[in-house]
């Protein structure tokens, strides 16, 4: 009933910059906190960047500063702002969404997108 899209992975150089976006849609009530993690091969999956309903944003020391996160609430979209990327940024970036969703009214539920590849080489 809800899902996440993801778009704007790929291939950069480093001192590039991408765009992610991350879109929701179904049955939505409201969305509270959104996210983007990523999961380099061989790793587990870390928080990069978050952002609250009101607007507030916390990031991960490895990323602050060439980070941007961002939402939109009127189109359920959430965005990450990639700049100076660096090899080791090169994973695959999921988007996070906590959702109150018409089927069920007494609690949230975590919804992640599909994944999408940023790979960082010259």
């Amino acid at each position: 009933q809800v899902q996440l899209v993801e778009s704007g992975g790929g291939l950069v150089q480093p001192g590039g910059s991408l765009r992610l976006s991350c879109a929701a849609s179904g049955s939505i009530v409201s969305i509270y906190a959104m996210g983007w993690y990523r999961q380099a091969p061989g790793k587990q999956r870390e928080l990069v960047a978050g952002i609250t309903s009101a607007g507030s944003t916390n990031y991960a020391d490895s990323v602050e500063g060439r980070f941007t996160i961002s939402r939109d609430n009127a189109k359920n979209t959430v965005y990450l702002q990639m700049n100076s990327l660096k090899p080791e940024d090169t994973a695959v970036y999921y988007c996070n969404a906590e959702i109150l969703q018409m089927s069920d009214l007494r609690r949230m539920y975590d919804y992640w997108g599909q994944g999408s590849q940023v790979t960082v080489s010259s």
